[in-house]
């Protein structure tokens, strides 16, 4: 559970002064709250992790009288800048200034109060520069030092660097590290209990200790401890916190939905965590956890289980989103959802669920699985995530087996829920059996698939949307063969699960050419990687993407294959690319696969190391177009440049 704090005491006399003790009672330890001005953190942020400890940030706050300028430093923990930290510094703080001249939230030429002085900035090169002094009563916005310099998403909080925000009835107290402020587990909704749907509004209100993260939803193959049923929280990274009850220099908002087959992840994933993109694309992320397995898809006829507990929590978690995100910097009206693999599958859902479609304006769905409907294979593992079986259906994949295998083989129905109900949750999702299928519920869910074309009366978001995989995303769900094999039939066979017959359709077919590299084994892989990748992931959303373009279901729409990728879900133990001289990390130059799941640090720019100056350059410009589509409905790179000076602060911010 959040740590809900019911008493606090007045905050620290410089604060109390600076305000003329106009403030609430707030914790003794907490640095600042933003009632009487905004906080923005700058930092020049590259994305290069191992230059990070050369560069320094700073925090920006309102317009204040020289007098009060010292007095709201000290109140965050911090002091006025010197200038020689700005000279050090001043490639970072010239293209940080100039970019909020850029965005309005400076004029063209800006003084700024520092330590013992002004200084000037414009949007040109070289411009920064001290000023001279105005009349103490003359407010202008003050530069603070930032203190905080772990990049570590693991930073703790600390009584200097933490930072309060009000929503509604609620206070949370967040923190900041190097690049972000960071507001880490808060409740979205009280937990409704097992087999129950989440209701918007009610989390708990009062003062919320927003400062670490809280526990997974229930799942296999984690640290004992680490994870609950009552796990419905949500973790918010913001390069800006506005002036409380203000609505000015909102950013756009990328809510972030996780994968993991319906059956793990976490919104706590180091991998996911938004707080590079937010800071160098400026704009604020948001991950959310939602139920898993059995305990958030379970569905049974007849009964008000009805599946897709996990649907209502997500929508709970965007409803939550619209409504307090203002007050962590966030446009409520510009809210981008997205989602890799399962994620990417609910992605789809909530672009077709009436429920959920007032609540975004813009979709991602990343190496979404779907179809699966050929050379024999029938209703595939990716069939099952794109394709919406009915309450009935579900129950028949996983219902009484579920039972069976937790030990409820009670006679009556009623007496196995019952029984079910009584179970600890970690059983459950360990079970030989769970249920992870999206139903037709008749409320979240209510067609078959995602209607683009009209053909069963179901809604669709017409908002902009992209769509897209890595490029060889089906390797991580086809089969190795385990020991060599002696023609490519044979290799399609053990690779696709198919027969002899089909296995020779696929030669014939001259579709899928062999690499005759003389290897059968790695030859056969890789034409089964091709079609599984086809099959499993190209084909259902290149079908819906042109669906929706021709019936305009879709405001706008665009399709993407990664080519350059990390490290991601190998079952098969591919591995990279091999280890060359001078390439310690791996050689991307030479071939290696690029499966299911590493293209994250495409989006979110979290990679440890580069294996060559080409990976940084790759997230630099592939998570600035994810952004560009957050910001404005299009990855087109063009409208990163506007005209003059302004695009060279812009392009200097973002590359």
């Amino acid at each position: 559970m959040p740590v809900i704090v019911a008493s606090a005491a007045i905050v620290a006399t410089a604060f109390a002064t600076l305000f003329n003790n106009n403030v609430a009672a707030l914790p003794t330890e907490v640095g600042v709250t933003n009632d009487a001005t905004s906080l923005t953190l700058l930092f020049q942020n590259n994305l290069n992790v191992t230059d990070d400890v050369n560069h320094v940030g700073a925090i920006l706050l309102d317009e204040l009288p020289y007098a009060k300028a010292g007095l709201a430093c000290t109140a965050i923990g911090e002091s006025l800048i010197t200038w020689e930290t700005l000279e050090a510094h001043r490639y970072d703080f010239e293209r940080q200034l100039a970019y909020q001249s850029f965005i309005g939230n400076a004029k063209p030429v800006q003084r700024y109060y520092i330590s013992n002085g002004v200084i000037s900035a414009t949007q040109e090169a070289g411009s920064l520069q001290i000023a001279a002094q105005p009349g103490r009563d003359i407010a202008l916005p003050v530069l603070c030092t930032q203190s905080s310099n772990s990049n570590s998403v693991y930073a703790p909080a600390t009584s200097s660097n933490k930072v309060i925000v009000k929503s509604g009835s609620n206070t949370f107290i967040g923190h900041r590290n190097q690049k972000s402020f960071r507001f880490l587990g808060i409740p979205y909704v009280a937990f409704p209990g097992r087999f129950q749907y989440s209701k918007y509004p009610s989390a708990p209100s009062g003062l919320v200790d927003a400062t670490q993260y809280r526990k997974q939803c229930s799942q296999p193959w984690q640290a004992e401890g680490t994870t609950a049923e009552d796990c419905l929280f949500i973790n918010i990274q913001t390069p800006y916190i506005p002036k409380s009850g203000s609505t000015k220099r909102l950013r756009p908002v990328h809510f972030w939905i996780h994968g993991g087959g319906y059956t793990g992840g976490t919104g706590n994933d180091p991998g996911s965590d938004g707080g590079n993109l937010a800071s160098r694309e400026d704009i604020v992320t948001v991950n959310i956890n939602y139920r898993l397995s059995t305990l958030g898809f379970l569905a049974i006829p007849g009964t008000d289980i009805k599946g897709n507990f996990a649907v209502s929590d997500m929508i709970a978690a965007l409803k939550w989103t619209v409504d307090n995100i203002a007050a962590f910097g966030g446009d409520p009206t510009r809210i981008v959802i997205n989602g890799e693999s399962a994620g990417g599958c609910s992605t789809r859902v909530l672009l077709g669920s009436r429920p959920a479609i007032e609540y975004f304006q813009g979709a991602i769905s990343m190496s979404n699985l779907g179809f699966g409907y050929a050379l024999g294979i029938g209703y595939s593992y990716a069939g099952t995530y794109s394709d919406y079986p009915t309450i009935q259906g579900s129950y028949d994949m996983a219902g009484q087996q579920i039972f069976t295998a937790l030990g409820c083989t009670q006679t009556a129905l009623e007496d196995q829920i019952a029984c079910l109900k009584t179970k600890d949750p970690l059983s459950i999702v360990t079970a030989s059996t769970v249920a992870r299928y999206i139903v037709q519920d008749g409320y979240y869910v209510d067609t078959p698939i995602l209607d683009v074309a009209g053909k069963h009366g179901g809604a669709v978001a017409n908002v902009d949307v992209i769509m897209g995989i890595t490029r060889d995303d089906g390797a991580s769900f086809n089969t190795y063969p385990k020991t060599p094999v002696n023609s490519i039939s044979e290799g399609l066979q053990i690779g696709l699960g198919i027969n002899a017959v089909n296995a020779q359709k696929v030669i014939d077919s001259g579709l899928f050419p062999s690499p005759n590299t003389g290897d059968f084994t790695k030859d056969s892989y890789n034409i089964s990687t091709r079609i599984a990748t086809d099959l499993q992931f190209r084909c259902v959303d290149q079908a819906t993407s042109f669906a929706g373009d021709a019936t305009n279901a879709f405001k706008s729409v665009h399709y993407y294959q990664m080519d350059r990728t990390y490290s991601g879900y190998d079952p098969n133990n591919l591995g990279g690319p091999a280890v060359t001289p001078g390439y310690p990390k791996g050689n991307p130059n030479l071939p290696y696969y690029r499966i299911h799941g590493s293209d994250m640090p495409n989006v979110f720019a979290n990679i440890e190391g580069y294996r060559d100056e080409n990976d940084l350059k790759t997230i630099q410009v592939s998570s600035g177009l994810f952004a560009e589509f957050v910001k404005r409905g299009t990855p087109n790179v063009a409208k990163r440049a506007e005209d003059g000076v302004r695009s060279e602060a812009r392009m200097d911010r973002f590359y």
